[in-house]
């Protein structure tokens, strides 16, 4: 016999269940406390505690009064005494730990207690076991009378009595629901006693059972035993991303997890310094950009050169602070020794991989909205026009491809006078012999050097064919890493950027392709109305036939 207090999936086994089902004494029962003190003998003529811990469906545990005096044993299956009828649930704990288990709850060791009828027959468990092969179908059932009440309220489980004679229906909702013309027309469909539970959606993630982003089964529906209040300041603690969508679990409320590591985080945060800290130094004042709490690093930057980021460990932030506190400013964030970069990883060939990937992701987005489009569905010669352009990139991340000299077909840049690029300047390119058969990659040549203000930079691109078809795409590219070192190559004054603008492009009509460039930097934070980008030396483009 399989443990018949574990919710059954749809396997028959138990849900969750590391033994095949044959639960020899509580290898599924999640919630089975240790009992640490069955090895330890009573003082003379000292009784042993009465009271026993019983489990039911799922999660559900109750105490009960062993007053016959029987002999139990974790385990085993027991009748128990319900408010009509009676109940069959699995011993969990006996003796002297069950009067502790109590007073954690909060419940009194001589209060009175339903009582444990008798060990349960073979006739008691066939009859649990028939009610428990109905409760799916009678979910389902009463779902569908749900729905027809047009009720707010969703039926997530079903648990019967032990004797078959009523059954509770779990559900949660978000404000109050009346259900009682629900219950009259459960009571005549399916002729039992039935009671309402309204749980929370965390009980409800506990009792169901699941996956979770980890990719392991949900910690509520494996180990965990109560429930404590998470709070998004967790998040802020550990610096994550205060992103919904990956907080939540399946509950739709934060993850319990997030509580696993916070007193790690609170305790290395005690002598850290703030991450609002502020610098003041003879050059500026600088302002703290990222932390690293286990490694002890802090990276700074100044007010008037956001894009360069000075890392500094967590003694140096503390020293320049205290000497802050008696009027004292430092000469500069580079007088300190600054922290060793560590030697990153080499991730070529994985990021290569990731990135053909990523074009081709693009690549079939773009056709299929392409091919909706209304302009589309109105000119079909338009369709077949359109089929062989797509958009390399509308991403918030930058691509800084790789080109290979040998493809390039075309490129040409415009100097920027005195690296001042004006927001209404618009630069012009136009192809005009070109290769009607081959597809070309498209890439953005841009030149910088260390007056760029700025860790990244929009740019809006246009095309036109010799047909008057025009495409334009706004375009986001990061120009600098989290540490402020520029993502392009070239000296330190000068720095080259080869940004992917479009793949697989098919010039297939005579006459001349006209493309723009334009940037739009017109807010970064609290700098505001920029009349002209500084730091942009020249702008260019460059075409490469495609290497297949």
């Amino acid at each position: 016999m399989g443990c018949s207090s574990c919710s059954t999936g749809t396997d028959g086994q138990p849900r969750g269940c590391k033994n095949n089902g044959t639960c020899g004494t509580d290898g599924c029962n999640k919630l089975t406390v240790f009992d640490w003190l069955s090895n330890m003998s009573l003082p003379a003529g000292e009784q042993a505690f009465d009271g026993v811990e019983v489990r039911f469906k799922n999660s559900r545990k109750e105490f009960f009064r062993n007053s016959e005096n029987l002999t139990l044993a974790m385990g085993d299956i027991v009748a128990t005494q319900a408010q009509s009828g009676h109940d069959i649930g699995i011993v969990t704990l006996t003796g002297e730990l069950v009067r502790i288990q109590m007073r954690r709850k909060k419940i009194a060791p001589d209060s009175e207690l339903p009582k444990i009828y008798r060990k349960a027959s073979q006739r008691d468990i066939d009859k649990r076991q028939k009610c428990r092969d109905q409760e799916e179908e009678i979910k389902k059932r009463a779902r569908e009378i749900a729905i027809i009440l047009n009720l707010q309220m969703k039926i997530s489980d079903v648990e019967f009595q032990g004797d078959g004679s009523k059954a509770t229906f779990y559900y949660t909702a978000e404000d109050r629901v009346d259900f009682r013309q629900l219950i009259k027309d459960m009571a005549k469909a399916f002729g039992i006693r039935i009671e309402m539970r309204q749980i929370g959606y965390r009980q409800e993630a506990q009792r169901l059972g699941g996956i979770g982003s980890c990719g392991r089964e949900l910690c509520c529906s494996t180990w965990l035993s109560d429930f404590r209040s998470v709070s998004t300041s967790a998040a802020r603690y550990q610096q994550l991303s205060l992103n919904p969508q990956k907080l939540a679990g399946q509950c739709g409320k934060l993850k319990c997890c997030l509580n696993y590591e916070l007193d790690t985080y609170l305790d290395a945060l005690k002598d850290f310094p703030s991450i609002d800290s502020r610098l003041i130094t003879e050059k500026g004042t600088a302002f703290c950009q990222k932390s690293d709490i286990f490694k002890g690093v802090l990276w700074f930057s100044y007010k008037d050169d956001p894009a360069t980021w000075h890392a500094l460990s967590k003694e140096q932030v503390l020293e320049v602070l205290e000497r802050n506190k008696r009027k004292e400013k430092v000469g500069s964030l580079e007088e300190f020794a600054a922290v060793r970069d560590e030697e990153e990883p080499n991730f070529e060939n994985a990021v290569g991989q990731a990135l053909l990937d990523l074009i081709d992701l693009v690549r079939i987005e773009a056709a299929k909205k392409i091919e909706t489009s209304v302009a589309t569905k109105r000119n079909p010669k338009v369709r077949l026009k359109m089929r062989n352009i797509f958009p390399f990139s509308v991403l918030s991340a930058v691509l800084i491809l790789v080109s290979c000299s040998g493809n390039v077909t075309f490129s040409e840049s415009v100097v920027i006078p005195k690296g001042l690029w004006d927001k209404d300047q618009k630069i012009e390119f136009t192809l005009k012999d070109h290769d009607t058969i081959t597809k070309h990659a498209l890439y953005v040549v841009l030149r910088n050097d260390n007056t760029y203000p700025f860790s990244n930079l929009f740019l809006i691109v246009g095309m036109q064919s010799p047909d008057g078809l025009e495409f334009r795409d706004t375009l986001e590219y990061e120009m600098a890493d989290a540490r402020g070192r520029w993502l392009g190559s070239g000296s330190t004054n000068t720095i080259e950027n080869l940004l992917g603008y479009k793949q697989n492009v098919l010039f297939s009509e005579n006459g001349v392709y006209t493309f723009t460039i334009s940037h739009a930097m017109r807010k970064n934070g609290s700098v505001e109305g920029i009349q002209a980008l500084p730091g942009v030396l020249d702008v260019g483009i460059q075409i490469e036939k495609n290497d297949e």
